[in-house]
């Protein structure tokens, strides 16, 4: 008689199930003898759980040191992401830092520029207008600036721009909101002046470079080198007293005035309303070059 292989599964099918039955009863009966054993025989069983114990604890000891490495891998990938967002937050507040410092840096310097036009105090009485330089009309033939101040705000034709240091040139073109100065170094500007000391007076003439220089002064006049120009306030262009200069250079009857005010780094100007500056007392006095 011939088994055929389905008639073979179907019989060790039940055999399978009655002997996990089994080895689960001896188990149970297993665990239970142990469990009256420890009630019973506290001594041996104490110490056949340290046996047990101290069997395991080598082998335990063993497999814990490859998890340990494995925990403070894990825990070293974990800090190294916590230092990279760190690192990350801790540059971007570096960045706002630094715009602020940049900022901060800014206005102090933009203070100190305003602490130094407040130096120029006018009489009581005179009208004075404080503006940004915006514009610088530099070149050969130029020597102006351009301010956001105009008609609007008090600006004339012919007033006076000054600085913490002195004068530094006049009003010669307004618009509504904005006006433009010819520089004292212009070769379109003429100054009256004096010398402090000595009282001379003669006429301050830009000629486009750094420092300007004085014609129209008698022979008999004696000039020294840190001598101090003011306005003479001749032809009532300007009144009389406003610093301008000190004597750079005297060879023979070419005498050069360096300008107290620095009119390359002109930023903040004051325009001065002086009532003696009329329209027409500028536009008619010889000394007043304003055309461009």
């Amino acid at each position: 008689m011939k088994y055929r292989p389905a008639s073979i599964v179907r019989l060790a099918v039940p055999s399978g199930t009655l002997s996990q039955r089994v080895v689960l009863a001896t188990l149970i009966l297993a665990a239970f003898g142990i469990t009256l054993l420890g009630k019973a025989e506290t001594v041996l069983f104490e110490k056949l759980r340290a046996g047990v114990v101290d069997f395991v604890a080598p082998i335990m000891s063993v497999v814990a040191r490859p998890a340990a490495t494995v925990a403070d891998a894990i825990e070293g990938i974990n800090e190294l992401g916590r230092l990279r967002d760190e690192n990350a937050r801790l540059r971007a507040q570096n960045e706002r830092l630094l715009h602020w410092q940049a900022a901060g840096l800014s206005l102090s310097q933009e203070n100190d520029r305003l602490r130094q036009l407040m130096r120029f105090v006018p009489e009581p009485g005179v009208d004075h207008i404080g503006a940004r330089v915006v514009g610088d009309s530099g070149g050969v033939f130029v020597r102006s600036i351009v301010v956001v101040a105009g008609a609007r705000d008090g600006v004339a034709k012919g007033q006076a721009a000054m600085t913490g240091d002195g004068l530094i040139g006049r009003v010669v073109a307004v618009g509504n909101r904005s006006a433009r100065i010819l520089l004292i170094t212009d070769l379109n500007s003429r100054i009256p002046v004096m010398f402090e000391g000595t009282r001379e007076r003669a006429i301050l003439a830009g000629d486009n470079t750094a420092m300007p220089r004085i014609s129209f002064l008698r022979h008999t006049a004696r000039v020294d080198s840190g001598d101090r120009v003011v306005t003479s306030g001749h032809g009532g262009m300007l009144p009389p007293g406003l610093p301008i200069g000190i004597v750079s250079n005297v060879a023979g009857e070419a005498i050069q005035v360096r300008p107290l005010a620095e009119l390359d780094r002109l930023e903040f100007v004051r325009i001065v309303a002086y009532p003696e500056v009329t329209l027409g007392s500028a536009s008619a006095s010889a000394a007043g070059g304003t055309g461009h």
